[in-house]
């Protein structure tokens, strides 16, 4: 009788993995902390805490249910510290005869384990069906299609799952209700608290563990408060459903200077580790539309972001690596601000987006998109360096979503394959929906002088150095105009402040050394269009 080894990685805690279904009572459920996934980028001190915490409880709960179950803590003296290796030697020690684990988040993983199918433990690699589709059905999808446009995408996927419709038609007449969800923010908004989840024994070890091994990391974890049972994630989703949904959808793209949530639900990272299923959330917003509770504006929005785009990215993740990792279709060479690390900046919207990621391993899709994104993107920042801080520090970061919102979406990398054009925009777009501008010692009424704010000229930079590769875009047409319309002085004034600027700007060559800079800041503190191309919350 074959005798399996169970590999549960820890962006499965999900007991409807297909790893463990019909699993033969023989078989060993292996769970592995290994050193090598906490360091490949300098990953927050918040993910790695909520990776440990939730393991842990995972590993507990799996034995309540009579799951004979393998575990390897960091500080185990035989521990190989590499995910591969320690399975292997996991599965001899229990004469295991084969590898069986699902689809991990990473290609480099999927890649290595492909390679060891015919080891002398052989790896059976199972599809990850926790998600609406497969890469599979994303390649039928896109076969034969010039353009990978999301709406296409996701219209199929309301039609297939039921979602919002009435028979074939979308509820409330509209496929989308995007155009309602740009409002700015308001001084009168009154944002929900989010619930302080309990730290039992178990978790409060966890965070010391990552404390004593990875305090060079970014953040601390006095203020950590992050899901790390199921129970502990049916709370935060139920307290969203509650008292974020209704007001999600008109203040989604809204940027405040002090509150790092909003109404945002923040329950990307519970469901990216399996704590929630996807399923499950899309439902109980689509329930209290049905109730009446919620506008539908608010559900579709936060639905589209859950059923198409997340959906979406993973799709294209699985269908264009390898190669899609190492696009940089606008050849940009720039090394990642400094300031990324330790958000020492004096403009405004940075400091504090970059801030509240340090504060909390997260910020919001627009802040990343429309603030740290799009100054990278002005820049000329490469991708890989960009890339690399995403998946470093935000607590919900895994690749296969984290690599297509950076590279495809924000930097515009992968030549136009997911966004028709660039997510570009000076500083009046950060203006019109953030009240950052009113604390900063720029202005984003000017454009060139020592008050202007720098996002100005290196917006107009950007769309210069470019114009080769971007102004036979129809949706550039009209901003290219504009440009062309500048006279000679005035275009050689913004050139030099966005040289000058760019002169000055200190770089950090890479994340390798970043974990032993002194530079993290380990405290806690307090007209553009944006279309349907949104990244996941």
């Amino acid at each position: 009788m074959s005798k399996p080894l169970l590999l549960v990685l820890g962006d499965q805690l999900s007991f409807s993995l297909t790893t463990l279904q019909d699993a033969p009572a023989n078989a060993v459920v292996a769970l592995c902390e290994v050193a090598e996934e906490a360091r490949y980028v300098p990953h927050h001190i918040h993910k790695i805490g909520l990776f440990l915490a939730a393991m842990r409880h995972f590993a507990q709960s799996l034995r309540e249910k009579g799951f004979q179950v393998h575990y390897s803590a960091l500080d185990d003296a035989d521990n190989c510290h590499s995910i591969i290796e320690e399975a292997e030697r996991i599965a001899q020690q229990y004469g295991c005869d084969e590898i069986r684990v699902a689809r991990p988040g990473e290609w480099r993983l999927w890649e290595t384990m492909q390679q060891r199918e015919n080891s002398t433990t052989p790896w059976r690699l199972l599809e990850d069906e926790r998600f609406f589709t497969t890469p599979d059905d994303f390649t039928q999808w896109s076969s034969g299609r010039k353009q990978l446009r999301l709406e296409y995408f996701y219209r199929e996927q309301r039609k297939r799952t039921g979602l919002l419709m009435e028979g074939n038609e979308p509820v409330g007449g509209k496929w989308n209700f995007d155009h309602d969800n740009r409002q700015p923010i308001k001084a009168a908004l009154d944002f929900p608290e989010l619930p302080q989840h309990h730290q039992d024994a178990l978790t409060q070890e966890a965070l010391s563990d990552a404390k004593r091994h990875f305090s060079d990391h970014m953040g601390s974890l006095a203020n950590f408060n992050l899901p790390v049972t199921r129970r502990q994630a049916l709370v935060d989703l139920k307290h969203f459903m509650q008292h974020g949904l209704a007001q999600f959808g008109c203040y989604q793209d809204a940027i405040s200077d002090s509150a790092p949530y909003l109404y945002h639900s923040r329950l990307s990272a519970a469901m990216n580790i399996g704590l929630l299923s996807p399923h499950e959330v899309c439902a109980a917003a689509e329930q209290r539309y049905y109730d009446g509770d919620v506008p539908i504006n608010a559900v579709e929005g936060f639905i589209r972001q859950i059923l198409g785009w997340r959906e979406y990215v993973r799709g294209l993740y699985w269908t264009q690596m390898p190669s899609y990792k190492s696009a940089n279709q606008l050849g940009f060479e720039r090394n990642l601000p400094t300031f990324y690390w330790d958000a020492d900046t004096d403009m405004r919207c940075l400091q504090r987006a970059i801030q509240m990621t340090i504060d909390n391993s997260y910020a919001h899709h627009i802040q990343r998109l429309m603030v740290t994104g799009n100054f990278a993107l002005l820049c000329g920042v490469k991708p890989e360096a960009l890339c690399d801080w995403y998946l470093a520090v935000y607590a919900d970061a895994s690749e296969w979503v984290e690599l297509p919102n950076t590279l495809g979406m924000v930097l515009h990398a992968d030549g136009g394959l997911m966004g028709s054009k660039p997510y570009c925009a000076s500083g009046k777009y950060i203006d019109k929906m953030s009240d950052h501008c009113q604390h900063c010692r720029y202005s984003p009424k000017q454009v060139t002088g020592p008050k202007a704010c720098p996002f100005n000229s290196l917006y107009w930079h950007f769309l210069e150095t470019n114009a080769e590769r971007l102004n036979k875009n129809p949706r550039m047409k009209l901003i290219y105009g504009s440009l062309n319309r500048m006279t000679d002085e005035k275009r050689e004034a913004i050139r030099q402040q966005a040289e000058h600027f760019l002169d000055q700007l200190e770089t950090s060559p890479g994340y390798g050394q970043l974990c032993h800079t002194a530079g993290y800041a380990n405290t806690t503190s307090d007209t553009n269009t944006i279309d349907t191309d949104k990244e996941p919350q």
